[in-house]
């Protein structure tokens, strides 16, 4: 039996959801996409509005990189997964359209968060310079995702997975295409800016001392490591299907429970970023400012009389 009748097979009969299994995955897609599009909202209009006055995030590319990535996630993918599953399927071409976004908003947030350990390892470099390097990395990594998302819509290798409740990557016959293309994507797009995370952690942590000596403020750098933590966690059930499917030399697919918990847990990165921002104090007092208006003190009472009489 070819792989791609091993796919269809089993998708076909993982895809059959139970009403109470259905009605479980809309309320869990619906509370991801409202956290992920409020919250991220919310940081925009913290930085756009709040961010000037109150709260300087010295390099704030990466941070809005991420956050675009994440609203445009919640937007467009989180809801198109929603719809899949009331509507039990996507067409084309916006079946193509999401799996491409899927990779770009993937390879983004890594990129974003790897550009953020920037500004902790040169210290000594000018404002100027570490903007353009930011910059730099956010850029790239939103044209790799673009690249390496776009290869499989080049070759047809895009169908709708019920598991996953969104259009994925499948394989027909050929083993070694799976094996480049898999290893490839996760190297540059995951791997690597783990790697270049993990280095920069240890350089600041073995210069953290002459960093504080030097009076550098903090700001929403603080929260990268646990932003990366966070990344991690979710994306744990994505790279273990990932790597169960690179073990299977018949092409059939990782389990559907394990796919569809991918596709859960990667959707929560979304809306906790926004929530691990106001770990940092400066940017949740910013918050605070936009939810509460501003009100002039009540000057306090004045015993005039008493003083008059007193005399």
């Amino acid at each position: 039996m070819s792989g791609l009748s091993l796919w269809s097979n089993e998708t076909s009969l993982e895809g059959r959801w139970s009403d109470v299994e259905k009605q479980a995955l809309v309320a869990v897609l619906g509370l991801e996409m409202v956290m992920g599009v409020a919250g991220n909202c919310l940081v925009l209009l913290v930085k756009i509005k709040v961010c000037v006055d109150q709260f300087s995030s010295l390099y704030w590319v990466p941070f809005l990189s991420l956050t675009l990535s994440d609203l445009g996630s919640s937007l467009f993918i989180i809801s198109g997964s929603l719809l899949a599953v009331v509507s039990k399927g996507q067409v084309s071409p916006w079946c193509e359209i999401v799996s491409m976004l899927k990779f770009a908003f993937i390879t983004s947030s890594i990129g974003s968060i790897e550009s953020q350990r920037i500004r902790l390892l040169g210290v000594s470099c000018t404002r100027g310079i570490l903007f353009l390097l930011a910059s730099t990395a956010c850029i790239a990594s939103w044209v790799t995702g673009v690249v390496v998302g776009s290869v499989p819509v080049i070759y047809n290798w895009i169908r709708y997975d019920p598991s996953e409740m969104l259009c994925a990557v499948f394989w027909e016959s050929s083993y070694s295409d799976m094996l480049v293309y898999i290893l490839t994507a996760f190297s540059v797009c995951i791997f690597a800016p783990l790697l270049l995370i993990v280095i920069c952690s240890l350089l600041t942590s073995a210069g953290c001392q002459e960093s504080s000596r030097s009076g550098l403020k903090e700001d929403l750098s603080s929260v990268t490591l646990l932003l990366v933590l966070v990344y991690t966690f979710c994306y744990t059930p994505f790279a273990l299907s990932e790597l169960i499917l690179l073990g299977r030399l018949d092409l059939s697919p990782s389990p559907g429970w394990l796919r569809t918990l991918s596709s859960v847990m990667s959707y929560m990165d979304c809306g906790l970023n926004p929530i691990i921002y106001c770990a940092n104090q400066d940017f949740r007092q910013a918050g605070l400012a936009l939810l509460w208006t501003r009100r002039k003190p009540v000057s306090e009472p004045v015993l005039t009389h008493i003083a008059i009489l007193a005399t």
